[in-house]
C-alpha cells in the first residue's frame, strides 16, 4: 500500500540510521564521582550581615486580587463622579449658539426606527399644523441617526395638540414617544447622559423594564402626562368620593328602572305577537265561513238544476 503514497508521505517510512556504538572512555564523566577540596561550612559566618529584627520596619501588607479590583473600581468611579458633576456644571442648553428654535413650540421624539428620516416624522406630525423645522439627531462619527429627534412647530397651539394625541403612534412599524423640550423649559431638568432623564425601558431586566409604548416616569409609577403639582391629601376628596358612590347608586337604579322598562316592552311586543296570532285566526275563520256559503250556493243551485 505505501507504493500508492505521495513523496512527502514516503519520507515518513523511511528507516533511520543504526545507533552508533560508543566505548567506555568516551562516555561523559558523571558529577557524582566529582571530588570538592572545600569542606562543607554553615551559615555562622553569615549572620552578622542580616539586619537586626528590631530595626528591620514591618512589610508592607499586600493587597489580594479582589481587592485590587475593588480599589480601581473605587478609583474608576470617583474619576467618572468628577467628571459628571463638570459637565452637569458646563451644561447650558439654553446659551447653546446651535439651538435657533423656539422652545415652547418644539416637540421632542423619540424611540425612532433608526432607519426613519425626517421626511417620515414630517408626514406624520404635519397633521397637527404647519412644521417649521425638523432636526433628526445623528451621531458625529458615523452619521448614524441617534434614534430622537425634535420638531418645530410654527404655532404653540399645534405642538400641544401633537404632544397629546401623537404619543404612541407608529413611524416606520415602531411606536414613538413625544413630550415637550425639557431641556430650555424646566430649570431642573438633565438629560440622561448627565444622570437625568425620563423613562422605564432601562430599570433593570425584563420584569423591572416598562414594555409598553408613550410616556413613563419611574418616579411616579405611571405615564407622564407633562408637569404636576405633588399630591396632596384632603378630606374634600373623600367626601367627593362620596358623592360619586352616591351617583353611582343613582346610576344603578336608573340602569334597573331601564331594565324594567325593557322588560315591560317585551311583555308589550309578546302581548302584540298574541293579538296578531289571534287576529290570524279570526281572519282564517271568516275565509272558512265565505267558503263554506259559496259551496252551500253551488249545491243548491245543482239541485234546482235537477
Amino acid at each position: 500500500m505505501t507504493a500508492f503514497l505521495p513523496r512527502h508521505m514516503l519520507e515518513l517510512f523511511r528507516p533511520r540510521p543504526p545507533i552508533v556504538q560508543v566505548d567506555q572512555e568516551s562516555l561523559p564523566i558523571d558529577n557524582s564521582d566529582r571530588k570538592y577540596d572545600t569542606p562543607l561550612l554553615g551559615i555562622a559566618q553569615y549572620m552578622s550581615k542580616f539586619e537586626d529584627p528590631k530595626v528591620t520596619p514591618p512589610p508592607a501588607p499586600t493587597e489580594t486580587a479582589e481587592q485590587k479590583r475593588l480599589r480601581k473600581k473605587k478609583e474608576q468611579d470617583e474619576a467618572n463622579a468628577a467628571i459628571l458633576e463638570a459637565r452637569k456644571a458646563a451644561w447650558n442648553p439654553r446659551e447653546d449658539p446651535i439651538l435657533e428654535s423656539d422652545a415652547y413650540k418644539t416637540l421632542f421624539v423619540g424611540r425612532l426606527a433608526f432607519d426613519a428620516t425626517e421626511d417620515d416624522v414630517r408626514a406624520v406630525l404635519d397633521k397637527y399644523g404647519p412644521i417649521t423645522s425638523v432636526c433628526l439627531v445623528c451621531d458625529k462619527v458615523t452619521g448614524k441617526s441617534r434614534g430622537y429627534a425634535f420638531v418645530e412647530f410654527e404655532h404653540e397651539r399645534d405642538m400641544r395638540a401633537a404632544y397629546t394625541h401623537a404619543d404612541g403612534m407608529k413611524i416606520k412599524e415602531r411606536r414613538i414617544v413625544v413630550d415637550i423640550e425639557r431641556g430650555r423649559t424646566i430649570d431642573t431638568w438633565k438629560p440622561r447622559k448627565l444622570g437625568g432623564g425620563l423613562g422605564g425601558t432601562r430599570l433593570g431586566g425584563k420584569l423591572q423594564n416598562v414594555t409598553s409604548s408613550g410616556r413613563y416616569d419611574p418616579s411616579r409609577g405611571r405615564r407622564d402626562e407633562g408637569p404636576r403639582e405633588p399630591l396632596r391629601y384632603d378630606r374634600r376628596d373623600d367626601r367627593g368620593r362620596d358623592f360619586d358612590r352616591r351617583d353611582d347608586r343613582g346610576r344603578d337604579f336608573d340602569r334597573r328602572e331601564r331594565d324594567r322598562g325593557d322588560r315591560g316592552r317585551d311583555y308589550d311586543r309578546r302581548d302584540r305577537d298574541r293579538g296578531d296570532r289571534g287576529r290570524d285566526h279570526e281572519r282564517r275563520d271568516r275565509y272558512d265561513d265565505r267558503r263554506d256559503r259559496r259551496d252551500d250556493r253551488r249545491d243548491d243551485r245543482r239541485r234546482d238544476r235537477y
